[in-house]
Parts: structure tokens; sequence; C-alpha cells
């Protein structure tokens, strides 16, 4: 996890630290869900660790993609998750939830705007 410096620390910090020992969050939030700071998270009046200031200054200036956040952090994904979710629960983070489709595939144009918009994401990556 790259935290403050230019020295990874993902290998020294035990996912279960971050999140102090839970592993499901407040709220689901979904892999492609966008996510920006709030004009709360931005003001910096949080009691917080490092990893919420990483995670404000990554949303701070465009939205991030819960995966994104995971992949810049170097995190797994559920300690996204658990971190993403408490900060939405405070207020820190405004979470958009992705649009979704029938799952009878009625609405199929949907499914392949949101496949195109994840490749298009991985490629920018």
């Amino acid at each position: 996890m790259v935290l403050g410096g230019d020295e990874p620390t993902g290998s020294l910090v035990r996912p279960y630290a971050v999140t102090r020992g839970r592993t499901r969050p407040q709220l689901e939030i979904a892999l492609e869900a966008l996510v920006e700071t709030t004009a709360r998270g931005r003001s910096g009046q949080f009691l917080g660790g490092r990893e919420q200031k990483v995670i404000v200054d990554l949303c701070g200036g465009r939205l991030q993609s819960l995966a994104e956040i995971a992949a810049r952090m170097e995190v797994p994904l559920g300690v996204a998750r658990v971190l993403v979710a408490d900060m939405a629960a405070d207020g820190l983070l405004a979470v958009h939830a992705p649009t979704g489709f029938d799952a009878d595939g009625a609405d199929e144009s949907v499914g392949t705007e949101l496949l195109e918009r994840v490749l298009s994401g991985l490629r920018r990556l």
C-alpha cells in the first residue's frame, strides 16, 4: 500500500489491522461503483488513519471506482470495500452505485455499456 511516500507498505500492514478485524462492510458497494470525496472529506476535519487520507486524496480530483481504489492502494478489494463503506457512512465519501440491468437480459445495452466502461478503465491503468 502506498501511503504518503514512495515506499510501499502493503506487506507490512496486515489487512485485518487496517479494518480493525472486520471483513464485512457497513454497506454493500459494487466493484464498479464510483467514489468521490465530499466537502466534509476535503475539509480534513476528521479523525482517521493514513488509509483514509489516501482514499480522500485519490477520490478528491476525480471519480474512482472501488476497484481502482483497491489497486492504487495495493490492498485486497475486501479491505478497500470496508474502508470506503466506513468513510461513506461518516459522510467523507459519496458512493455512486452503477446503473443496473435486468438479470434476464431485457436491457442488454446497459450490460454491454458497463462492460465497455470496465474495459476502458482497465486500459487506462
